[in-house]
């Protein structure tokens, strides 16, 4: 896979970048002079190698740093994260441990616990009333377990009522949210259509997508969602190499993407989601 996209971005200078920001621990921070660690960093730094399909490099002491990290105090977020995290570098029995006696302590749909406004978003700005439920979505399908039908039902009922028009919001439909709902509600064997995607792609000279439709400029967020989103629907986006060229334009000099044309910090969630983006759209080419 790292062969395909070294044809559009430095994927060298990605690896440099992440390599140069993991600590002895085993975890990730994407601040290079900061020891920091963290589990969204650490995440992302193994979706990128997963991505890339490369092993993580001393995969053992990342394991050991997740199971670690994931706590009580620890966001809904994070603590899927983490789960999601340990499956990938194949610590089942791990990842099986945290879901089954942590992430449902703090989400449990049929005790009415939907982990809103408690904080741990890892998007950019306010966390959405469906993040904790996307993600915990994710953790469980990562381990494979079979949620019982009043969880189910609980769920499908709680996601639902965001629903506007054939979008998702909380005052007006965003990318996140409509992808984060459908994904949510695909999860559980509910199909649902939407052109909202279409609505918020930006063609000609910028590329990308926004959260809402006629605004600029695009973000890799709406971009990542949005793409996700027209992947699942079984689309494709119109304005393919408009949005190669924006993704391409993210890269910084120390290997790691923005989020935008105009805001400059490399992140390790930023650089997941450009190439995850480019690693879509060079499949429609």
């Amino acid at each position: 896979m790292g062969s395909k996209l070294s044809r559009f971005v430095n994927i060298e200078k990605v690896l440099e970048y992440i390599e140069r920001r993991r600590h002895e621990d085993g975890g990730y921070c994407f601040v290079s002079q900061l020891a920091d660690t963290n589990i969204a960093d650490t995440y992302y730094a193994i979706k990128i190698y997963d991505l890339l399909e490369l092993e993580v490099p001393e995969k053992e002491k990342t394991i050991e740093f997740l199971y670690n990290s994931a706590q009580m105090q620890t966001a809904t977020v994070g603590v899927a994260m983490a789960i999601e995290g340990l499956m990938i570098l194949g610590a089942r029995d791990l990842a099986q441990e945290k879901l089954e006696s942590l992430l449902f302590k703090k989400y449990n749909p049929v005790e009415g616990k939907f982990a809103v406004g408690l904080g741990g978003s890892e998007e950019f700005g306010t966390a959405t009333p469906l993040e904790a439920t996307y993600w915990a979505m994710r953790a469980i399908n990562a381990t494979g377990y079979r949620l019982d039908r009043e969880s189910v039902e609980r769920i499908i009922e709680f996601v639902r009522k965001f629903r506007i028009g054939d979008a998702y919001g909380v005052t007006h439909p965003t990318t996140t949210m409509t992808y984060q709902a459908l994904y949510t509600l695909a999860s559980l064997g509910i199909k649902e259509d939407t052109r909202y995607f279409e609505l918020c792609e930006v063609c000609g000279d910028w590329g990308g997508f926004t959260e809402v439709p006629n605004s600029l400029p695009p973000y890799i967020e709406p971009t990542f969602y949005a793409l996700r989103g027209l992947q699942l629907l079984g689309k494709r986006a119109s304005c393919i190499k408009a949005h190669i060229k924006f993704i391409r334009s993210l890269q910084n000099p120390n290997g790691g993407f923005r989020r935008s044309y105009e805001l400059g910090i490399s992140t390790f969630q930023n650089t997941y989601r450009a190439l995850a983006s480019l690693d879509i759209l060079i499949r429609w080419l």
